[in-house]
């Protein structure tokens, strides 16, 4: 399971402050600490809040350039703005990138599935068709994805780059969204098996008491399910340390290697 590290995300309002100073100590140490707990990709989100198009365009390309600086890993663009992820794009010189992300409105799909493809870029797609609204059912949530991988396909985007999203609805909002997430991520993976899922893992305890705890457990269930990537703090050791037997589990870290070298390193915390 590829774990993408939401750490770098101006919602925060300490990230924000960083991104206004320009405090590359304090973005340098959220991508190393990131780096250090087993993130695969690093997530970049530069906020599109007060200010500008053109303000939050510049504090996408500072972030790209300044982490570039201190990481080869690869990291996600994280906007809803197509102008914002250009820009990142443009300053990223790295092998791999991810975008994040786009649903099937056609005012977002198009401009950013054109520079996914243009890019060779992973793109995170959420399960919302061309209206917009999110589907609360499993079988509208599979149309709208059939939607999005036609129109991304014909844009010169290949089907194995695009990681759909089953959306996740906190279930103290609808008790039962999170088994219409977990069957959605199955009849992904079922119907379009050539494509991969990912999904932004705290939505799930939004308004809920020890919320880590209701995450930990619905990643295992997401596992079970077929999940592929996952955004989530990677400075949570129990959350990682139930990443390791999550792959372990669905058979994917051979013979236990990556579960036996993380308890020999002293890293799994139960």
């Amino acid at each position: 399971m590829l774990i993408i590290g939401e750490n770098i995300n101006a919602t925060n309002k300490a990230v924000a402050q960083a991104i206004e100073t320009r405090d590359v100590s304090y973005i340098a140490d959220l991508v190393q600490s990131q780096m250090a707990a087993g993130a695969d990709f690093i997530d970049v989100n530069a906020g599109i809040g007060k200010g500008t198009i053109q303000q939050h365009t510049r504090d996408m390309e500072w972030l790209i350039e300044t982490i570039q600086k201190i990481t080869d890993k690869p990291l996600t663009i994280d906007s809803d703005n197509p102008a914002i992820i250009e820009a990142g794009l443009n300053k990223y010189y790295g092998q791999k990138v991810m975008i994040n992300s786009v649903n099937g409105e056609p005012h977002r799909l198009e401009p950013v599935g054109t520079l996914a493809a243009k890019y060779n870029a992973s793109l995170i797609a959420l399960a919302i068709g061309s209206e917009g609204s999110i589907p609360d059912n499993v079988e509208e949530r599979i149309e709208a994805c059939a939607y999005i991988l036609k129109r991304l396909t014909a844009l010169g985007l290949e089907a194995s780059n695009i990681f759909f999203d089953p959306l996740v609805i906190p279930v103290a909002v609808d008790p039962n969204q999170a088994m219409i997430t977990l069957k959605t991520i199955e009849k992904i993976k079922e119907t379009f098996p050539e494509t991969k899922t990912a999904m932004g893992l705290s939505n799930i305890s939004f308004g809920l008491p020890n919320r880590q705890l209701v995450n930990r457990g619905f990643l295992l269930m997401a596992a079970y399910a077929g999940l592929d990537a996952v955004i989530l703090n990677p400075l949570d050791t129990k959350t990682m340390s139930l990443v390791k037997v999550a792959n372990m589990l669905t058979g994917k870290d051979q013979y236990c290697r990556a579960y036996n070298r993380a308890y020999k390193k002293g890293i799994l915390l139960d």
